[in-house]
């Protein structure tokens, strides 16, 4: 089954209308008529997360025909769990710098792991293992290399936040603690050995740390 049909499937069997699905996605009318005829190849992920939410298909069968298509169905009405886990996948560094640029930054299929989380992300999210020392203190806050993050996309970035920016410089993205000092946006290491580094107008937030997940 293509992804254009899987997509038919969900939109067909939410006994949603293409109006309903294109506001829910954010999108025009003829962006869903696309999807569902295969004339667009592409689906940037916070549609397909929308799509998803929507119609109640899971995001990576949607996308690669992988996994459960729909959560077990009950006649049972069960009440809200607290504990609910959300499914996010880890990415390298190079690809989490290239959220910024790239059209559809993570095509179907661009991680073979995945690991889980109970915060409920407001946009497309991931996880990234540190590397280096730059946010490791022997005081206070600190996020040591080897630790797992989880990056949402959509939170609010404000200084005093924990996030992953991409520097016109370089590829890659970088993990710092965002500050605002006098009107200017400065990206902090919480190891005071790393110099500051400001944050300029090609400097570009890609999300904000939510959780870390440490190694013993």
């Amino acid at each position: 089954m293509d992804r254009h049909e899987r997509i038919t499937r969900a939109i067909e069997l939410s006994g949603l209308k293409k109006s309903e699905i294109a506001a829910a996605c954010g999108v025009a009318n003829s962006a869903v008529t696309q999807w569902i005829t295969g004339e667009s190849k592409s689906l940037r992920p916070e549609n397909l997360y929308a799509l998803a939410k929507a119609t109640g298909f899971c995001a990576e069968w949607l996308a690669i025909g992988e996994g459960p298509e729909k959560e077990p169905a009950s006649n049972v009405s069960m009440a809200a769990q607290p504990n609910m886990m959300f499914r996010y996948p880890v990415i390298s560094w190079v690809a989490a710098g290239s959220w910024a640029e790239a059209v559809e930054p993570y095509p179907p299929g661009f991680s073979d792991r995945y690991e889980m989380s109970e915060y409920d992300s407001k946009g497309p999210a991931f996880w990234l293992e540190v590397k280096g020392d730059s946010m490791t203190s022997s005081v206070g806050q600190s996020v040591p290399e080897g630790s797992l993050i989880l990056v949402d996309t959509e939170a609010d970035a404000h200084s005093g936040k924990l996030v992953i920016a991409k520097l016109a410089s370089g590829d890659k993205a970088t993990f710092k603690k965002l500050v605002d000092d006098g009107g200017r946006r400065f990206l902090k290491p919480l190891n005071p050995a790393y110099p500051m580094e400001m944050c300029a107008d090609d400097c570009r937030i890609i999300g904000v740390v939510v959780r870390a997940l440490m190694k013993l």
